[in-house]
């Protein structure tokens, strides 16, 4: 959906999504700090209830588990990522949540608890814990109806809490606040305090949803673009102290040509 070449397209007419396909691979840590999201056309992919391929890499979902083969090439240095990603969820999900008063576009938390475990070849990276898995998809592109929204999940002792907040272009802003536990019960749970951050090095705002007696604090900044922040943060959620993945996205930003003609050199087309 953040594809500079489907919204090129789009300009022209009517467009083909499958024609304008990608798998997003971002690595962070010390010992590896890699990142892909090279797009194909329709050749290049297959698909069956089952099974996504895009180019040399697939999704495969066998009724109990999602494993994700990975065999791409990084960005802004070409060097090999190769690995494999192993998404085993404890909780299903299926119902979907509207974000806009028109009903255009939807998110779905499917797989809001889970274990994950990844296993790198290139680089030479191993990690087992905790995850999540959703989806977003919609009839019309994010930024005609959104001006921004600010989205978090964190892993708690009784299972996964998510905010989601986002601010519409014709009024009707939603907050979206749930519980799920391993069983996949999901709760409608109050809203908790607007906590502003520190704006990114791009000048994107951020704000988080927290307990309102104890601060925020931004642990780091993982993905920091000029429209886009993924962060890391340290929080108290419901009295307990977590640890909270967070994204920013300002679609302001993301539709300024200046910031679609930079989009390609992270995002290339082969």
């Amino acid at each position: 959906m953040f594809s500079p070449y489907y919204a090129w397209a789009r300009r022209r007419g009517p467009a083909d999504p499958e024609n304008h396909c990608a798998l997003n691979v971002a690595l962070y840590g010390e010992r590896a700090r890699r990142w892909a999201m090279t797009e194909r056309g329709r050749g290049a992919i297959a698909r069956s209830d089952q099974r996504f391929a895009v180019g040399p890499s697939h999704l495969a979902w066998d009724g109990r588990e999602l494993n994700i083969e990975i065999n791409e090439v990084t960005v802004p240095w070409p060097l090999p990522l190769r690995g494999k990603v192993r998404v085993v969820p404890t909780a299903l999900n299926a119902i979907a949540f509207t974000l806009d008063a028109r009903g255009r576009h939807r998110w779905q938390p499917i797989a809001p608890c889970c274990r994950v475990s990844v296993d790198f070849d290139h680089p030479d990276l191993h990690w087992r814990g905790d995850g999540y898995f959703d989806l977003n998809h919609g009839d019309a592109p994010l930024e005609r109806d959104f001006q921004s929204w600010q989205w978090s999940r964190a892993a708690t002792r009784t299972g996964t809490a998510i905010s989601y907040d986002t601010i519409a272009r014709a009024g009707g802003d939603r907050t979206i606040a749930l519980h799920v536990d391993p069983d996949a019960r999901l709760e409608h749970v109050t809203p908790l305090a607007d906590a502003p951050l520190r704006k990114t090095l791009w000048r994107v705002d951020r704000s988080a949803r927290a307990d309102a007696d104890a601060p925020v604090r931004v642990v780091s900044t993982l993905e920091d673009a000029p429209f886009y922040a993924r962060s890391h943060l340290a929080a108290r959620v419901r009295g307990e102290d977590v640890s909270v993945m967070h994204e920013s996205l300002s679609l302001d930003r993301f539709q300024m040509p200046i910031v679609q003609a930079m989009l390609p050199f992270r995002m290339p087309r082969w």
